[in-house]
């Protein structure tokens, strides 16, 4: 069983963290907090050994009664791989620590692919990363973009690409983030970067996106405008997605037609945290005009790359060859539909 820590636990950080945990063939050997706050205090209390970033802040957390086991570099001294969660742009300064102690490292799509060197998707280019010492996980929309265009280009080729990237705000937790009532270019200037950021994983595919910020928290939403290389029907469209995993079909007629009805299934299949792993398209949406497929999809922004790290640390740690393989294992012990 193969010995993974999580540096950072966050938003992603604590998702990576109950998911790794309930796979058969790894487990975690600690977590970090850089202060004391409620998220310290709930890992120490799931049972996870807790380690501290800032080891000057070693009396904040015996003052708040929260027990620590040591500090980062301890913690990575027991690791066979360490999944960085911490904000965006601290990973990249990381790698130098983690070079240093012989660690391999995965990173999350905060980072940007040149200070890594490698970019994974579990469906794309899992391979690529098979015993690598480091690799980033792309990004949420950019994990979304390809859950459902792989299949696509695998069933009937992609010609290009176009995409206008809804985005939330901010996470439900981020009171200080996001626009309050405004719809924000995101940039104003084209393509914004998950085009790009798709091409380090979907390898050659033409792609231009544009992105805005809107007033919501609770999920991204794409509109994806697909030219396809060869004909194929809106039911074949269907039936590919339909057996992709995570990826879910979601009708507007049975009264998931929003991002908010979306999250409130999420809630009814008692996921923990009310995750949504899988990427949601809207079934009535799915339209082939002119060899143009149109669709519209949703992304919980805050658990869709939870599996894809999963699937990071088998293929950088070579306990399975096969992407489908791992894929199969990661759902069933997360329960991913």
């Amino acid at each position: 069983m193969k010995s993974v820590a999580v540096n950072g636990y966050g938003t992603i950080g604590k998702r990576v963290a109950d998911a790794v945990s309930a796979q058969e063939d790894m487990k975690i050997i600690g977590v970090s907090k850089t202060k004391p706050d409620f998220e310290a205090r709930m890992a120490v209390q799931k049972g996870y050994d807790l380690y501290i970033s800032i080891p000057e802040r070693e009396k904040l957390f015996e003052q708040a009664g929260i027990e620590i086991s040591g500090t980062v570099d301890e913690m990575l001294e027991k690791a066979d791989i360490v999944v960085d969660c911490t904000p965006e742009g601290i990973g990249a300064r990381n790698l130098e620590t983690y070079k240093k102690m012989g660690v391999k490292a995965i990173f999350q799509g905060g980072e940007k692919h040149d200070n890594i060197g490698l970019s994974f998707n579990s469906f794309a280019n899992y391979s690529d990363s098979y015993g690598k010492d480091y690799a980033r996980v792309v990004s949420c929309n950019t994990t979304g973009l390809t859950r459902t265009l792989k299949p696509i280009d695998d069933l009937c080729g992609i010609k290009k690409v176009r995409a206008v990237m809804v985005r939330r705000g901010g996470d439900p937790s981020q009171i200080n983030k996001g626009p309050i009532n405004a719809v924000v270019p995101n940039p104003p200037t084209v393509p914004s970067h998950h085009g790009p950021d798709l091409k380090t994983v979907m390898y050659g595919v033409d792609i231009n996106t544009v992105a805005l910020l809107v007033p919501t928290t609770l999920m991204h939403q794409h509109n994806l405008m697909v030219e396809l290389e060869n004909p194929v029907d809106v039911d074949e469209i269907k039936a590919k997605l339909n057996e992709t995993p995570r990826v879910l079909l979601v009708k507007a007629s049975e009264g998931i037609g929003s991002t908010a009805e979306i999250m409130e299934y999420a809630k009814e299949l008692g996921r923990s945290r009310n995750d949504l792993f899988e990427i949601p398209v809207w079934e009535e949406s799915l339209n082939v005009v002119d060899g143009e497929l149109y669709y519209m999809q949703a992304v919980h922004q805050e658990s869709d790359v939870v599996p894809e790290n999963v699937d990071a640390i088998r293929a950088m740690l070579e306990m399975e060859e096969d992407n489908n393989k791992s894929i199969a294992k990661t759902n069933k012990a997360m329960g991913i539909l």
